[in-house]
């Protein structure tokens, strides 16, 4: 068997894994979840998109969701802060992703690699048994196991590649599938859909690549994908913002879905009536966020195109009209459409400005704010179990442990936190970031609330 033809058998085998694996649970309100894994869970998004995607549409279940990511972990840096960076924070659920940095990488590239992919793959079980004894030991905690994001092999965008690296992780997104059954646990894929969507778009564009510009870190878009995948998983295909039809000659509401109409009036050919969605759209992102990220969550449409329909469909229809009219909610004008088209039905979301879409815009804002915030705990978490687990010193932060740091500047990845360490040594100053963290979410939480909106249907004049 050639090289390709594995690789392709791996996907398809993985597909397969997807396929069959049994449906995640929803988070349920008061769930506290740990998304625990490392560079690409700990500078990414897709964790505050899956948040963003609950903030929106199941507005009155709060929950508290946590980026326990940290940058270059393999199983044994994830083992090391179990309990001080993830158990400490009281999660009712975790989910665990690694297996970029525990394939290795240069070594794919030297005399002997399939030596070294075996290696690295025995190294991976090594620890990720040791993991999964002291994860069994919390009977109480929901485990979702998760196919990491795959490396990118196949991309023309540069020579940089590590040849058949992404092999070796399908064996291990294989096996961590097998454990989440073994014990029970459920188990999300991004692998083999993030696989097929680079072989489909690279057949397009041969430089084009989902997992980002170094064939490593996914982009916003790439965490778009990832998070939709997971709320795939979760059942939310088909879950509507809401779902509206109104006849505007009988004054009725023939259909109205998560929602709630009332006072319907046609005077004069205008119709009005009360739109009470029970849920939000969900905002796409149109600025690139993050750390050398270059493009924009939106962007994810152009591969998952179906998102809009399952995930995020306000779908609205008045029947019952001849001619043309003008949509207005809250007196905003939306569009001008036609009466086939009222009757066949427009998708609210994908407009920007109605006045529900703006609402969810400030969500989405203060939940990046949030983001923001959380990515220095990454960065403080990455210098207590990298650099002062090693020297003894994990979270002492007085004196003795400052100038050790300082000492250790010859490592560019210490020299570059410095700025960040001599912020976050000081308690009270991690102490007031987690209080603005907590009040940001309190605050999306109160504004969260769909509102009553006053929908016009008006009839535009002919000329």
């Amino acid at each position: 068997m050639n090289k390709k033809t594995l690789f392709t058998t791996l996907v398809l085998a993985a597909m397969a894994i997807s396929l069959n694996a049994q449906q995640v649970a929803p988070f349920k309100k008061g769930d506290r979840v740990c998304f625990v894994g490392n560079s690409i869970t700990d500078g990414g998004h897709y964790h505050s998109y899956i948040w963003l995607y609950y903030m929106t549409h199941f507005p009155f279940e709060e929950m508290w969701m946590a980026n326990c990511g940290v940058g270059g972990d393999t199983g044994k840096e994830i083992l090391n802060r179990l309990d001080g960076d993830v158990f400490a924070k009281r999660p009712t659920v975790i989910t665990l992703s690694f297996g970029m940095n525990d394939s290795g990488s240069f070594g794919y590239n030297e005399s002997q690699p399939e030596k070294f992919a075996a290696e690295r793959l025995a190294l991976a079980h090594e620890y990720f048994y040791k993991i999964e004894e002291r994860l069994k030991n919390r009977p109480q905690t929901r485990m979702i196991m998760i196919g990491t994001s795959p490396y990118d092999q196949t991309s023309a965008m540069n020579d940089n590649i590590f040849r058949n690296k992404n092999n070796t992780m399908g064996k291990i997104v294989a096996f961590q599938d097998s454990a989440a059954k073994a014990n029970g646990w459920e188990f999300v894929d991004f692998w083999a859909p993030m696989n097929k969507i680079n072989e489909e778009q690279q057949k397009i564009d041969p430089k084009f690549s989902i997992c980002g510009n170094d064939r490593v870190h996914p982009d916003n878009d790439g965490h778009l994908v990832m998070a939709y995948e997971f709320l795939k998983a979760q059942g939310m295909v088909g879950k509507k913002v809401a779902d509206v039809e109104v006849n505007a000659k009988t004054k009725k509401a023939v259909r109205s879905e998560n929602c709630e109409i009332s006072n319907i009036e046609n005077r004069s050919g205008v119709l009005t009536f009360d739109y009470l969605a029970y849920s939000l759209p969900y905002p796409l992102d149109t600025i690139p966020r993050g750390w050398e990220y270059r493009r924009q969550q939106a962007a994810a449409l152009k591969v998952i195109p179906q998102f809009m329909d399952e995930m995020d469909n306000e779908a609205f229809s008045v029947t019952g009209l001849k001619g043309k009219y003008q949509l207005l909610i809250d007196g905003e004008l939306i569009d001008t459409f036609t009466a086939d088209q009222l009757a066949k039905g427009v998708n609210l979301a994908t407009y920007r400005h109605t006045p529900q879409y703006v609402q969810a815009k400030t969500i989405m804002e203060l939940n990046e704010n949030r983001w923001e915030i959380e990515r220095q705990f990454r960065d403080y978490a990455w210098l207590q179990y990298n650099f002062f687990l090693k020297k003894g010193m994990l979270d002492q932060n007085d004196e003795q442990a400052a100038c050790t740091f300082r000492s250790g500047q010859d490592d560019g990845w210490v020299a570059a936190k410095r700025g960040l360490y001599d912020k976050m040594i000081h308690k009270e100053v991690r102490d007031m970031h987690i209080r603005q963290m907590d009040m940001i979410v309190e605050r999306i939480y109160q504004i969260n609330k769909p509102l009553v909106r006053k929908i016009t249907v008006t009839p535009v004049k002919s000329k």
